[in-house]
């Protein structure tokens, strides 16, 4: 998971070191709405104009929270997320229709949530800590809302290979499993985000 982090920070940097040659509307900063109200999260990403249908986007989130804040508390959804997509257009980028192949990995350490459809029923009598990877194919559209200003709605659907301990769920609990592997199928992204195009 070191590589994906090192990958990450790397392609922003190369981003950020061109960004004035990207200028006028060849590249846009968003933020995902939907994922950072469910999660708590905050989250950022850039998606860069690669041709006259074509964009990438780049997004990551991270959460470091105890949500109650109180130290007997274990209640959790720490997480980190990177996640890349290439993206085409039916008539032009950053407007209408488009449909997109993801990759997106993270680490997390999860505990008091019921999460049946990632983490099997139950689920929230645990706390569980581990690393995920996956990617698959999405739809989406992008409403322009004001200038340089857009709404985007995405869903998306793939594989998530999940690798993880389970723990007992409160502080200090005793490990329970090591290195459960779990294989889901079903909607790996989706987002209301709001852009900004420079």
């Amino acid at each position: 998971m070191r590589q994906l982090k090192v990958l990450l920070i790397v392609l922003v940097a190369l981003v950020a070191t061109h960004i004035e040659s990207f200028a006028q509307e060849n590249i846009a900063i968003k933020t995902n709405l939907l994922y950072g109200g469910f999660t708590q999260s905050p989250n950022l990403g850039v998606e860069i104009g690669l041709g006259s249908r074509t964009t990438l986007e780049l997004a990551g989130g991270y959460n470091w929270f105890n949500l109650d804040g109180k130290p007997g508390n274990n209640k959790k959804k720490l997480h980190w997320l990177a996640q890349t997509e290439f993206r085409y257009f039916l008539c032009e980028r950053f407007s209408g229709h488009f449909f997109g192949i993801h990759a997106q990995g993270g680490e997390y350490n999860i505990g008091k949530y019921e999460m049946p459809l990632l983490l099997g029923k139950g689920s929230k009598d645990y706390r569980y800590e581990g690393h995920a990877v996956g990617g698959g194919f999405s739809y989406g559209y992008q409403l322009p809302i004001a200038k340089r200003w857009n709404l985007e709605f995405n869903i998306g659907v793939g594989y998530i290979r999940m690798q993880h301990d389970k723990w007992e769920q409160s502080r200090c609990g005793r490990l329970l499993e090591k290195n459960v592997v779990r294989h889901y199928f079903g909607p790996t992204k989706a987002g209301i985000t709001i852009m900004f195009l420079l």
